[in-house]
């Protein structure tokens, strides 16, 4: 349960870093402001934009820095939480006697003849490919 509330105030103070980041003025703001662009009647203020959205985005920043701390002392300390491998189940290993081999009929299945090579071509010694029938 306080692993649950700890976790719900990190993904709002990152979402709140990213909000108050996308908010701030750039660097070159400040000179179009003082040319009469209109962003010099901000909500907080001409100056005080700036510092109020740098202060935010710091506390939300220690925030997150916090409660990414916890959830790790938390996940470390209780058996509950495990990693992402350790929870797949492993199946039992198949013994070597029991994995089929290719050219061996399986349990239960019928048998497949392979075609033999002819005598005459057992004689000559030759295993060309046209000397097989078909």
């Amino acid at each position: 349960m306080l692993q649950n509330f700890i976790l719900l105030f990190h993904v709002l103070a990152a979402g709140a870093i990213v909000v108050f980041v996308l908010l701030q003025q750039g660097k070159g703001a400040d000179m179009g402001a003082a040319f009469g662009s209109g962003s010099a009647g901000s909500l907080f203020g001409s100056s005080g934009s700036a510092n109020f959205m740098s202060r935010m985005t710091a506390i939300m920043a220690t925030v997150f820095f916090i409660t990414s701390l916890v959830l790790t002392y938390i996940a470390a300390n209780t058996g509950a939480s495990r990693g992402l491998m350790e929870r797949v189940p492993v199946a039992p290993a198949t013994p070597a006697s029991q994995i089929p081999v290719p050219g061996t009929p399986a349990a239960g299945a019928p048998a497949v003849p392979v075609p033999s090579v002819p005598a005459e071509a057992a004689k000559d010694g030759s295993s060309k490919a046209q000397d097989i029938p078909k």
